[in-house]
């Protein structure tokens, strides 16, 4: 097979080094429209077996650095020992480099067997996999390459269409035209056979920004005129900032409720509703009936709906106990008015996959419960006066609690059964001192714009924040800070293309690529006939 040389390693880690630069904290999502030009560069020429594993090598250093804190969450609020915990890292984002290296497989076996269109089809490929990512072995689509432009308004409104995939694929796209063109101007100069200029694919990336572009710029200028007739509804969110090490501490729960209690007092004043963070409550809410009455009474003392997230107890048939991860929405008489129950649970940290062959991590991970998934997405209301712009009729929203957010069809259900705006709660404590905080918080601006619904966001330690149906940041908070904080977000319901229709733009694109491969097979084929 021989040695890869040098310098193409050089270039498939340099697009490893850069890849989580495009992201937040770092925020240069500049560099996300170039990011995979070395890796292109340096699969010139090269055999599709030794660009699988240099695009195993890019992948795995990218996602090293996009997801670095999983020891973190694994070490030390898991519990697992530290070198553990630097395996399952590594363990984690190996399995996600195999998701580039098939992708630098699939192109460099194209551009041997269909030279005209492989840099085309490489965002057709990218897409795929970016979808296959989301769904397989229960899905972790965290740092999908559209999600660097989350701050790039006018190019993200056509996610309303396409999702965060449409996105990736016009990233993508740029980038691969860009390598087609740098790979001709190389061979030209030096004198290697380099054919006429390669037009079809920088002419293909032009036509797609001006049109996202002009849609973008269309649809925001649109958006100002239509929004000035929406309802709005006025929230509270509660960051209590509570460190996880204490969170369920039973030493702790007094300081833990009375926090909640002098941020809820602050937060509820002129609301129309509160929401505390994911499990804000340390205690299980339905079981332990004299804290549940202080919860209430809260409620009731402020004349404020709360919307707040607590373990809920159940068993099965043979008595066995588990935990629902709920959203529980309090009335201002401190009734229970609705649950939401996660139905996306986090693996090894909601429920251990394979258990009967992974026993071992019962003993390694601390706080490793026995939690079910939910099975509907269930649309709450928050009661309004007659004196406001409802006319006394309940705003519908729908809750997505941590994890969920990431998952774009998810999300979409909620849209889909009428909700009006949505809520996010979450406990990022365990991602301690990161990006990944910020990561997260950025991925829900495209929950916003692919269904045009604004977003409510209680984060225990932050980012806690509102967003509106057209991916504006309207406040975010800082992390690792204890505070309230109070919004309007528009209310309404205009069900886009994507809230009808799904991920129609990524099944084209893995159909499309189902196409594409066995048609440049074919060609190759008919060539070694020849």
């Amino acid at each position: 097979m021989g040695v890869v040389p040098w310098h193409q390693i050089v270039l498939a880690c340099l697009t490893g080094i850069l890849y989580p630069l495009c992201f937040p904290d770092f925020d240069l999502a500049a560099l996300a429209w170039v990011v995979l030009l070395p890796l292109h560069l340096s699969l010139d020429r090269l055999a599709p077996r030794r660009a699988f594993w240099i695009g195993w090598l890019a992948g795995l250093i990218a996602f090293i650095g996009t997801m670095s804190w999983v020891v973190t969450a694994m070490h030390l609020y898991g519990k697992l020992p530290l070198a553990l915990s630097y395996a399952v890292m590594l363990l984690l984002t190996g399995y996600l480099g195999l998701y580039v290296a098939v992708y630098a497989m699939a192109v460099a076996w194209l551009r041997k067997t269909a030279v005209a269109f492989a840099f085309l089809g490489a965002p057709f490929l990218w897409v795929a996999l970016e979808w296959l990512r989301t769904h397989l072995l229960s899905g972790l689509p965290w740092a999908l390459l559209g999600y660097s432009q989350y701050h790039w308004l006018p190019v993200i409104q056509l996610a309303d269409h396409t999702g965060v995939y449409g996105v990736s694929f016009l990233v993508v796209l740029v980038n691969a035209a860009l390598a087609e063109i740098v790979l001709w101007v190389l061979h030209r100069s030096s004198q290697q056979p380099a054919g006429t200029f390669p037009w079809v694919s920088p002419a293909t990336a032009i036509l797609g920004m001006a049109v996202t572009l002009l849609y973008g710029q269309w649809y925001l200028g649109h958006s100002e005129r239509e929004n000035a007739g929406h309802r709005s509804i006025r929230i509270g969110l509660v960051q209590a900032n509570i460190d996880q090490a204490q969170k369920w501490d039973v030493a702790y729960r007094r300081e833990t409720l009375d926090r909640y209690g002098r941020l809820t007092a602050q937060a509820a004043d002129g609301n129309d509703l509160v929401i505390w963070p994911e499990a804000a409550t340390p205690f299980l809410f339905e079981q332990e009936t004299e804290y549940q009455a202080e919860v209430m009474t809260l409620a009731q003392r402020h004349g404020v709906p709360l919307l707040f997230g607590s373990p809920a107890l159940r068993y099965y048939p043979t008595g066995r106990p588990y935990l629902l991860n709920s959203a529980y929405l309090l009335s201002t008489d401190g009734q229970i008015l609705g649950r939401y129950d996660k139905r996306h649970l986090v693996p090894f940290g909601e429920y251990i996959p394979l258990r009967t062959v992974l026993f071992f991590l019962n003993k390694l991970v601390e706080g490793i419960g026995d939690f079910e998934p939910g099975t509907v997405p269930t649309i709450l209301g928050v009661p309004r006066g007659p004196g406001d712009d409802s006319g006394g009729l309940p705003a519908k929203f729908g809750v997505v609690i941590c994890y969920e957010v990431i998952f774009p069809n998810l999300v979409r259900e909620f849209a889909e059964h009428g909700a009006e705006f949505m809520v996010t709660i979450t406990n990022d404590a365990w991602y301690g001192v990161s990006t990944a905080p910020y990561q997260h918080f950025g991925m829900v601006v495209f929950r916003a714009v692919e269904n045009r619904i604004a977003f409510a966001r209680a984060a225990n330690t932050g980012i806690s924040g509102f967003i509106d149906p057209q991916g504006r940041i309207l406040l975010a908070t800082p992390i690792f800070s204890d505070l309230s904080v109070s919004g309007h977000i528009p209310i309404g319901r205009t069900p886009t293309f994507y809230t009808r229709h799904g991920d129609v733009f990524a099944y084209a694109c893995v159909i499309i690529t189902g196409l594409l491969l066995p048609a440049a097979q074919l060609k190759r084929g008919r060539g070694d006939r020849r």
